[in-house]
């Protein structure tokens, strides 16, 4: 006799399809075919695995929801991340339930207990501030909870986390305007984000050390941490350019494409051509960066993909399978709002 629980995996095998669809035949869910429906739930009795017990198991360990913890809703990048979370959800008939924090640390973690204390199955946060005493924190909810573009510690089974290469990315971004033969490069960012802030401008600085090229703290300015709202960036960017400027930089590399966009009205109210007199090279590559003038160059962040593939990763810890953190590449995207360094357009090299 067989005394280990049969489990909706044990029929998902058996019945050769997966967790999901055994989930809705088990709950008359309508997405799935009649036919379908009956064969899983003659096979479910079959394998002592009655109604009675799923309703139980249902109302015991399962709401089929998720909580969705995201910065702001106003921020065009998470806008696309939210799309790719929902899409996998609704494929898999799981609610999304959306909270937001405004960046403040605090709240994200508050958001997170009220998620657990509502019984949600499991997590996704998508937010800025995650300090390591909340990822501990995060540790001790025993709840499947998946971070998009923050680390998670490989000994915690539960916490995995979806990221890109922040290093690795600015790289891509300082090669690029390096290889136009600028020397006297600006970096405009954002305290609010501080992990990811901190990558990208190390990036910065390593790549002008390692082009030999000493660099001063006056091309150098980053948002406050107060700032609590994405549209806050634009304002940022419109209102430190003007500084980099007397600096005497030629190009600029910002922090994300909201605070490139910032800097762009600067250009304007200043009359300084860009690329001619000034390039700027963004981070994201949200859609409105192909429809500003000029059209920004940008680091493109598979945006929809880390939604998807944060939602998979939850449904694969929710049905226990190993999950691995993933780091997602980026890509160079190359616009009109970079061009050759104003010297280098004059005079040979």
């Amino acid at each position: 006799m067989n005394h280990r629980a049969v489990s909706i995996r044990d029929i998902a095998r058996a019945a050769g399809v997966s967790h999901s669809t055994v989930s809705r035949a088990l709950r008359d869910s309508p997405l799935i075919s009649q036919e379908v429906r009956q064969r899983i739930q003659h096979l479910a009795q079959e394998m002592g695995y009655t109604p009675n017990q799923v309703a139980q198991s249902l109302k015991e360990r399962h709401t089929n929801s998720v909580g969705l913890v995201i910065t702001s809703i106003s921020d065009p990048f998470l806008a696309r991340v939210v799309r790719g979370v929902e899409s996998v959800a609704q494929a898999a008939d799981i609610q999304v339930l959306l909270s937001i924090s405004n960046n403040d640390p605090d709240r994200e973690m508050a958001l997170i207990n009220a998620f657990h204390r509502r019984r949600v199955d499991g997590i996704i946060s998508s937010t800025a501030q995650m300090r390591d005493m909340d990822i501990k924190r995060l540790a001790k909810l025993r709840m499947p909870v998946v971070l998009i573009n923050h680390p998670a510690p490989e000994e915690n089974g539960l916490v995995r986390s979806v990221q890109v290469d922040d290093y690795a990315s600015a790289q891509l971004a300082m090669e690029h305007l390096l290889a136009l033969e600028h020397r006297a490069i600006g970096y405009l960012g954002a305290a609010n984000r501080p992990r990811s802030n901190w990558m990208r401008l190390k990036a910065y600085r390593d790549a002008l050390h390692s082009a030999g090229i000493a660099g001063c703290e006056a091309w150098i300015k980053v948002a406050p941490s107060e700032r609590r709202y994405y549209a806050d960036d634009v304002a940022d960017g419109q209102a430190m350019l003007p500084e980099l400027v007397q600096a005497g930089i030629t190009a600029v590399f910002c922090y994300n494409d909201t605070i490139a966009i910032g800097a762009l009205l600067a250009c304007r109210d200043l009359g300084i051509a860009v690329p001619d007199q000034l390039s700027i090279f963004g981070f994201d590559d949200v859609e409105m960066a192909q429809y500003v003038t000029p059209a920004l160059t940008s680091i493109h962040q598979p945006k929809l993909r880390l939604g998807k593939l944060a939602m998979r990763m939850l449904l694969d810890l929710l049905d226990e399978r190993p999950v691995e953190n993933q780091v997602l590449s980026t890509t160079l995207v190359v616009r009109d709002s970079t061009g050759p360094a104003p010297a280098a357009n004059t005079s040979p090299h």
